[in-house]
């Protein structure tokens, strides 16, 4: 994929300029006061999307992308902005893609908050995530992982001074997702609970309950500017859109098994009409098919998830 200039955006009204070039892994969008989005570009380092809030005494950063080398240059543009300590940082989920910048960021003495799956999962879960060949030097990467510090069950709300950032978690993904609410600016961090235009990585995912997720998210956060984890500045559209791909991809994956296909011949009855709808979306040829075969997998009884950390464990 060839990186291409972005045009600025219109977003709720208002004319707002990207501040990074093309060549960048990343680039800026203020979507409300003091709030930043931080969106790759897919074929760069940063892997997934991230972003942060300045408050009255500090700031909080939202995911810390797959490589520390754009961690480190999305460090230096929040230093542009402000020179408020960063306070926080909250791991959406586990998934390398977006929490491989932890250290920069506990370097400089941020608090590491996330959902308690995720400091389980961190370390072990995402051998799988590694791109081939698995080196010694990724897998002790992985080993070296900067884990949350501050672990959550169901929600906890960050304070930034008068500025509240509520964390929530909420079922779907990988079963450690958590939503980041900016109340004052109804601006809603969705992590990989929300992929714009983007064909999911599903290798963790309980596809009913995020289905529902995506039903409840607009009626707990009404109108609002969504950033996804993949893709673009979101609105409620694009939420419904991404829920229509999982429930559609679900319905067929079902449709076929009544008929008695598996294996291949269910994925070959499928993929074409898949394509037809979605293949202009990113990501297709890398998880178009395994997400069909994934949710084969849940549908049938078959799919390995991670495994919860029970509540009180140490």
């Amino acid at each position: 994929m060839t990186r291409a200039s972005v045009a600025p955006v219109i977003l709720l009204g208002l004319f707002i300029p990207l501040a990074r070039g093309a060549n960048a892994d990343f680039n800026l969008q203020k979507i409300g006061p003091g709030v930043w989005a931080a969106i790759v570009n897919d074929a760069g380092k940063a892997g997934g999307n991230a972003g942060f809030v300045v408050g009255d005494d500090g700031v909080a950063v939202i995911d810390t992308f797959q490589d520390p080398e754009p961690a480190q240059a999305l460090a230096a543009e929040i230093r542009k902005i402000t020179k408020l300590p960063i306070r926080f940082v909250v791991n959406t989920h586990y998934h390398l893609d977006h929490v491989n910048g932890n250290d920069v960021f506990a370097a400089a003495g941020a608090v590491i908050v996330a959902h308690r799956n995720v400091r389980a999962w961190m370390r072990t879960e995402n051998i799988k995530m590694l791109d081939p060949p698995v080196t010694k030097e990724k897998t002790a990467r992985v080993a070296s992982l900067t884990l949350p510090n501050v672990v959550y069950d169901d929600r906890i709300d960050l304070y930034l001074g008068s500025r509240r950032v509520g964390v929530r978690y909420y079922p779907g993904h990988t079963g450690g997702d958590s939503v980041v609410w900016v109340p004052d600016a109804r601006v809603v961090f969705c992590g990989d609970m929300l992929w714009k235009d983007h064909i999911p990585n599903l290798i963790d995912a309980s596809t009913a309950a995020w289905v529902a997720t995506l039903d409840a998210l607009p009626k707990d956060y009404g109108v609002s500017t969504w950033v996804p984890g993949h893709g673009g500045v979101a609105d409620a559209r694009d939420v419904r859109a991404f829920r229509g791909y999982l429930a559609d991809l679900r319905d067929s994956v079902r449709a076929e098994q009544v008929r008695g296909k598996s294996g291949d011949a269910l994925v070959n009855a499928i993929l074409p009409g898949l394509q037809a709808k979605y293949g202009k979306w990113g990501f297709f040829n890398d998880y178009a098919r395994a997400g069909i075969e994934q949710i084969a997998d849940e549908l049938s009884g078959k799919k390995k998830v991670p495994r919860p950390v029970a509540v009180g464990a140490r």
